[in-house]
């Protein structure tokens, strides 16, 4: 027996079991990437409005976003980038960051994911490598980059954009997942459990997404030292549809070979179950809090709603302190504003459009939070606590309590990042209670998804994370809604597409009220769901 003995025998079982998520993750790219490509020919029809575009990449706003924009030369003397430059700009950054999270989650999954729950142990008492989960997690990153590359190339293609950029697109967000796979592996050969090796990585990436965010307002033109540290800056400077260069492409693979390396290295020097990183001891005996559901529920959601609340607030600064380039940039450029979304005052529209982002990201955490219950009720460990005298309606309760009142702190955090930043770029103090107000509008749209999350894990736990669709959707229509044209009726399926846009928009107190009805309703349905079903789950 060698250490990769049983490799490919798990790597089929990994496709069965992800075969539904790797046909999501491809429906979605495909359908972004094919819709882009028409809406920007509708958007940008000719090579003035394409080379406008061009000029607003320059703005520290959209570089952070979006990255360099190659093809259209330097600022003053820009020329036609052509359509494919335009759509890369568009959705490149998104496309990268997602193929990232999803070779992230998948690589945890099949790797700390199948140790803690038990499934590696059985496997390794057959014929099975000490190399093989790791390896077979690879190769199954490795498909499913393959595909989802491959379906972004295809549709970009049957668009008509040229096969040369078509492919090299499709190679960078190919690349961009094989290396954070890769390096999500050694992450679960660091931590003990799923959840802090998918952190770890997460960490990791968001760390490399701010480096590359740095150096590319540095440099707005191609970048400066700073961005090639970062695996999405290589995939970027492969310049898809402008001045291409294939070479890049080698060093994202370089990283994933490296980093898959020391990840074998790793596995063969720490005890199945065990982590490399040293774990703090548990005290000798439980604090009273710990008794209630409740404190149970904020010991184990505390770390999670600290990061989001944290990060959240970091970006609203980053975001609030672009604003003061705004009004100097239309000026150049009248473009702006349709780019912006916006139809009355355009510091409005900018900061109605950030308070979308936050909320939108501050959904993610809702969901995040409820779903953790479930997870919780899995390992049952809910059962533990109920045998200790917590009713059941006691124990969600508890939960949903420190979810909203962790998900309210995360989004008044962003809101005040917000604030913050803006009042610093355009000294006026007015700007932090406007935009506090305009992003908080928001929090009835939050707690309605959160609301729909506890419904289902109380009446159909099974299909609890269905509710991610509604988060990328809600993504989406934040991001894309004008881009694509999506008509109102279909956007108005996300709850933070109902809330109006403050402070460009008036408020709409009828729309917030309902959305709140529809969280309690639904919050209501998932309590009574949860004291009826077993916890088995079924």
């Amino acid at each position: 027996m060698t250490p990769l003995t049983g490799t490919l025998r798990l790597l089929g079982w990994g496709l069965r079991r992800d075969r539904l998520r790797i046909g999501m993750w491809c429906l979605g790219v495909g359908l972004t990437a094919g819709a882009t490509v028409p809406a920007v020919r509708d958007a940008y029809p000719d090579a003035a409005a394409r080379i406008a575009r061009a000029e607003i990449s320059r703005m520290p706003g959209t570089v952070v976003m979006t990255g360099p924009f190659f093809g259209a030369g330097p600022s003053g003397s820009a020329h036609d980038p052509g359509v494919g430059a335009v759509v890369v700009s568009e959705i490149g950054m998104f496309l990268l960051v997602a193929v990232a999270i999803m070779s992230i989650l998948a690589a945890v999954r099949h790797t700390r994911g199948d140790e803690e729950a038990g499934r590696t142990e059985l496997v390794r008492a057959l014929p099975t490598g000490r190399a093989a989960p790791a390896s077979a997690a690879m190769l199954l990153v490795v498909l499913m980059n393959a595909l989802v590359a491959a379906v972004v190339a295809g549709c970009l293609v049957a668009t008509g954009l040229d096969l040369a950029g078509s492919l090299a697109f499709g190679a960078s967000c190919l690349v961009t997942g094989l290396a954070f796979g890769a390096l999500a592996l050694c992450a679960a050969q660091l931590a003990e459990h799923s959840r802090s090796a998918g952190g770890l990585a997460m960490a990791v990436l968001g760390a490399l997404f701010l480096a590359r965010a740095v150096g590319d307002v540095d440099d707005p033109d191609g970048g400066s030292w700073l961005s090639w540290l970062s695996p999405i800056a290589w995939a970027q400077q492969i310049r898809a549809f402008a001045d291409l260069r294939w070479w890049p492409l080698g060093l994202g693979l370089g990283l994933a070979v490296i980093a898959l390396v020391v990840a074998w290295l790793l596995a063969g020097r720490r005890d199945l179950g065990e982590g490399l990183l040293s774990v703090r001891r548990g005290r000798a005996s439980a604090p009273a809090d710990l008794v209630s559901p409740a404190g149970m529920a904020l010991r184990l959601l505390r770390p999670s709603i600290i990061a989001w609340t944290i990060a959240l607030l970091v970006l609203g600064v980053v975001f609030g302190s672009l604003a003061g380039a705004i009004e100097d940039l239309v000026a150049e450029t009248p473009e702006i504003a349709t780019w912006l979304g916006g139809s009355g005052a355009l510091l409005d529209s900018f900061g109605g459009l950030i308070a979308a982002y936050l909320a939108a990201g501050v959904t993610a955490l809702a969901v995040h939070l409820v779903l953790r219950l479930r997870e919780e009720e899995s390992a049952g460990r809910i059962e533990h606590q109920i045998a200790m005298g917590a009713g059941r309606i006691g124990v969600m309760g508890g939960w949903l309590a420190v979810s909203a009142v962790g998900v309210t702190l995360a989004l008044l955090a962003s809101a005040v990042g917000l604030g913050i930043g803006t009042v610093s770029a355009l000294d006026d103090r007015a700007w932090l209670w406007r935009l506090i107000g305009a992003t908080m509008g928001y929090l009835p749209a939050v707690l309605a998804v959160m609301g729909l999350a506890v419904a289902l894990v109380g009446w159909a736990p099974r299909a609890a994370k269905a509710v991610w669709i509604l988060v990328g959707w809600i993504a989406v229509v934040v991001f894309f809604e004008d881009l694509l044209g999506i008509p109102d009726a279909v956007a108005d399926i996300s709850p933070v597409a109902l809330t109006p846009t403050a402070p460009a928009e008036d408020a709409s107190v009828m729309v917030l009220i309902c959305l709140t009805a529809a969280a309690a309703v639904l919050s209501g349905i998932g309590l009574w769901g949860m004291r009826r079903r077993d916890l088995t789950g079924a």
